[in-house]
Parts: C-alpha cells; sequence; structure tokens
C-alpha cells in the first residue's frame, strides 16, 4: 500500500471528485441530490481555500469542502461540510483525514462552525464526523422526501476551541 497524501483540490480533479460525488448519490444514502453539477456551478459554491483530495499513486481517493451555510453576515463563520470517499477506498481511515485537514483549513481561515447533515443510515459518515469532534445537535424528522420514501436527518456540529471566542 502507497502513502496517501493530501493537496488542495484543483480544476482539474473535477472529473474524478465528480465520479467520487455520483458513487456517493447512487448509493442513495449521501444527499438529496440525484445528479453531479457542472464544475462551474459547483465551484461557484465551494469555498476555494477549504477544498482537499486525498491521493494515492497519483489517484484521488476521496475528497472534501466547505460551502458557506448562509450569505447573511452574521453567519460568516458557518460552513456546511461535504466528504466522499471513491468506493473502492472505504474503511481505510480517509474520510477521517479528509476531514481532519478541512477542520484545520476551516480554522485557518477564520470558521468556528461546522454543521453536515448526514442520513441516520450512513453510519460511517456518523462515525467520522465523531472522531473529528462534531456531535449530533438532534434529528429532522422527515426533512426530505426521496422518491415516495421521506427521509430523516442528523444535524451535526463542530465548534471550534480556537476560532470566534473573542
Amino acid at each position: 500500500m502507497s502513502e496517501i497524501s493530501l493537496r488542495p483540490m484543483e480544476a482539474s480533479d473535477w472529473p474524478r471528485v465528480r465520479e467520487i460525488y455520483e458513487e456517493g448519490i447512487a448509493t442513495g444514502h449521501a444527499t438529496f441530490e440525484t445528479e453531479s453539477p457542472e464544475w462551474a456551478d459547483w465551484d461557484a459554491k465551494h469555498i476555494q481555500a477549504c477544498r482537499v483530495v486525498a491521493v494515492e499513486d497519483g489517484t484521488i481517493l476521496g475528497w472534501a469542502a466547505l460551502w458557506p451555510a448562509s450569505d447573511r453576515c452574521v453567519y460568516g463563520g458557518v460552513a456546511e461540510v461535504s466528504v466522499y470517499v471513491g468506493t473502492g477506498a472505504h474503511g481505510r481511515g480517509i474520510g477521517t483525514v479528509l476531514l481532519g485537514e478541512l477542520v484545520r483549513a476551516s480554522e485557518a481561515e477564520g470558521y468556528w462552525t461546522l454543521q453536515a447533515g448526514i442520513f441516520p443510515e450512513n453510519q460511517s459518515s456518523v462515525r467520522i464526523h465523531e472522531k473529528c469532534g462534531f456531535r449530533v445537535l438532534g434529528t429532522r424528522k422527515r426533512l426530505g422526501k426521496m422518491g415516495d420514501t421521506w427521509r430523516d436527518v442528523l444535524l451535526m456540529e463542530r465548534r471550534s476551541s480556537t476560532v470566534g471566542l473573542d
């Protein structure tokens, strides 16, 4: 097994990042989205300084990124988390490493709260977030409908111990 490295996501990574995202969509337990966006839309939504990929032997195994939770100025330090690991790389701790790096990058950029909405069935994602200091705030019951099925969403949050304390 080769060493896994982390680096900032680049525009040229989009085809593989999108492929991994589509693998997550296909599970039915990663997102309410049913298709991946075009690069320009994804790029405009996500925070440039808080995008990371995990790479092994030149292949992207997973990615993590943030997007603003709101455009209201009072929420300027609050961001939503996305973490996706390719199906061939599950169970190797890559999600935890990616999320840990995203936490570090977010604090360097002044974010004081990270939040995530996770389907309760996605227990591996819940565990990854808990390992990185997130806690469950509650369950949003029947938040959205996928086909004929209502889905609950766990709201998880991580508060920085260093940012936003002044």
